[in-house]
């Protein structure tokens, strides 16, 4: 290549190399996380072939850091931790301590200082959101109160760490100087809680304002691409601004953004909007974190990564299971909370990253941390497998030898979803803009129907407002049998994606041959894709405003002369009266 393009090379052979094993992993029912990490590890100093420019890859993941925790601002809820605050805060805070405590009993026994231990031991403490969360949406378990504890907990670690990434710095040569003038140390710590209070405050009572004000504004223009450059300005020039001006973190900026951003109507639709730019960035920070691991590590510390490995897995449960049974909650809720936390990520990477950028971790502390949260993330699809089968079987034991028994039985560990009792409904597939016009006709006119919807947050708002709703993918067995589908009087699918669509209506053609499936297409090639699966009616949305749009043509007056045959035969085309069409219609 006649170009020197590192830039351009980190990114396309690490976003290839994360694909490819993020799917592969995917395939192996395990998160893509490993995927991605492992793309790191193929690209990084340590291994044969490809070496991708390190120094551009940090660049990039500082990226990713500020969009990942801009998306924790963004989902963070003082609601749902105060739901839970009676459990959470006390046993996320004892949890933390337990594994810092194991961690810093480690580091002793390899002769780290006290600071390393403490950071090492902290790094090891913190779930992964991610896997967290994936773990519990595939059991549909997040709405449960098992869900609400889980993600209550989940919200104390992530504050915990936040708050750890801003005294670090101002601490940092007290862990690593015991010689060091206390005063200077308290000055230090002093002027940091000085600059982090008063970029809180700015951003609580202007940033409060100005930002959903901003994004009203943008909003109302109409264009979608503005929308979209505006959050994007907002997360990353709040992260930034907050750097430069008051010393704080790039992480500290945009968490406050995210979280002054989701108190805004339009919190939802910036997350959706953003989501693809901050899965990309994301996904180049695995790619760096990997970079920096040594494989050699599992051969030549198996120890040490054996120990961390159980820290993070056994430790961190040990603690968690006996903090919820104490509580006095039932053993499958504290098994569930016990598997959920028994693994780490991106915050640990972010700290561990921190601690050797400080000089307070060594880089062996890194590279445990490392293997620690790839074996963890690779185990803990295999610990919910135990957890199923082990709650399977006390089911069992307790309906063959105790039927009448009056203790409570212990609720499952992936959640069935219960089937409606509506018949000869309606069942409306995505509450979206054109979902949103379909239910409010449903409504005026009495039609009983259900929506199936993947955005809980919609799903919420449907149920309070007494409209039937089931969280998932149509596509899903479960979900179909749930909305009854054998019995509707009808399937209309206003889902955007016509892959997904496709794979919708065939799921209902095996339920019912002959449902009218009413499905929504963009071009004549979706429509074809989606009546070869088996739709009845295919809703061309260009083709439906053109005819809406000629119908309100006022009639000529009389004065006015007749249209010629050609072009009466123009306006039927436009219309869509004349038109041969390649896939059904539905009749307007």
């Amino acid at each position: 290549m006649p170009h020197h393009t590192p830039l351009i090379s980190t990114i396309v052979v690490g976003l290839v190399l994360a694909f490819t094993l993020g799917a592969l992993a995917h395939r192996l029912r395990i998160s893509p996380l490993v995927g991605y990490l492992l793309a790191g590890v193929l690209v990084g100093p340590f291994t044969p072939g490809y070496v991708a420019d390190q120094g551009l890859a940090n660049q990039l993941a500082e990226i990713g850091v500020i969009l990942l925790m801009f998306g924790v601002g963004l989902h963070f809820s003082i609601k749902d931790l105060l739901s839970v605050r009676a459990i959470a805060i006390p046993g996320a805070v004892v949890q933390i301590a337990s594994a810092t405590l194991l961690g810093l009993g480690l580091a002793w026994m390899m002769g780290w200082t006290l600071g390393a231990g403490i950071v090492f031991g902290l790094a090891l403490s913190v779930a992964s959101t991610v896997v967290l969360l994936r773990a519990l949406q595939e059991r549909r378990l997040v709405e449960t109160e098992r869900g609400h504890i889980a993600v209550g907990w989940l919200i104390v670690e992530d504050l915990a760490m936040v708050l750890t990434l801003v005294l670090l710095p101002a601490i940092a040569k007290a862990l690593t100087d015991t010689s060091a003038d206390p005063s200077t140390i308290w000055l230090s710590l002093a002027a940091t809680l000085g600059k982090v209070s008063a970029f809180v405050a700015i951003m609580l009572i202007g940033g409060r304002r100005l930002i959903p004000w901003i994004l009203h504004f943008v909003a109302h223009t109409g264009s979608r691409e503005l929308f979209r450059l505006s959050v994007l300005a907002i997360s990353l020039g709040v992260a930034y601004g907050a750097a430069v001006l008051f010393g704080v973190s790039f992480a500290l900026g945009a968490f406050f953004a995210g979280m002054v951003l989701s108190e805004s109507e339009l919190s939802h639709r910036a997350a959706s909007e953003t989501l693809p730019l901050r899965d990309a960035f994301a996904v180049l920070f695995f790619i760096s974190v990997g970079m920096l691991f040594d494989p050699t590590i599992l051969i030549r510390d198996f120890g040490p990564v054996l120990a961390t490995f159980l820290i993070i897995v056994v430790g961190k449960s040990l603690a968690a299971l006996a903090i919820v049974l104490l509580f006095g909650h039932p053993k499958s809720t504290a098994l569930t909370i016990a598997a959920s936390l028994a693994q780490i990520g991106e915050f640990s990477f972010i700290l561990a990253g921190l601690g050797v950028d400080l000089q307070i971790l060594p880089e062996r502390g890194r590279d445990l941390i490392l293997a620690g949260a790839i074996l963890s993330i690779l185990v803990n699809p295999f610990l919910f497998t135990l957890l199923d089968k082990w709650t399977a079987r006390a089911e069992a034991r307790k309906g063959a030898s105790a039927p009448a028994s009056s203790e409570p039985a212990e609720p499952p560990t992936r959640e069935p979803i219960p089937k409606t009792s509506l018949a000869d409904h309606v069942v409306l597939v995505g509450h979206g803009r054109v979902g949103k016009f379909i239910s409010a006709k449903l409504l005026a006119s009495s039609t009983p129907f259900l929506v199936i919807e993947n955005n809980e947050d919609k799903v919420a708002q449907l149920l309070q407002e007494g409209i039937p709703a089931i969280v998932g993918n149509a596509a899903d067995p479960e979900v179909a049998a749930a909305a009854n589908i054998a019995a509707a009087r009808c399937l209309l699918i206003a889902i955007p994606n016509s892959f997904e669509s496709g794979q919708v209506v065939e799921q209902a053609r095996t339920i019912d041959p002959v449902l009218p499936i009413i499905a929504r297409a963009h071009s004549d090639a979706e429509g074809d894709h989606l009546t070869k699966y088996g739709a009845s009616s295919i809703v061309l949305g260009e083709r439906e405003i053109a005819r809406a749009m000629v119908s309100g043509i006022p009639a000529a007056s009389p004065s006015e002369p007749e249209q010629t045959e050609a072009e009466e035969t123009e306006r039927q085309t436009v219309s869509g009266e004349a038109l041969t069409p390649s896939v059904s219609q539905a009749a307007s």
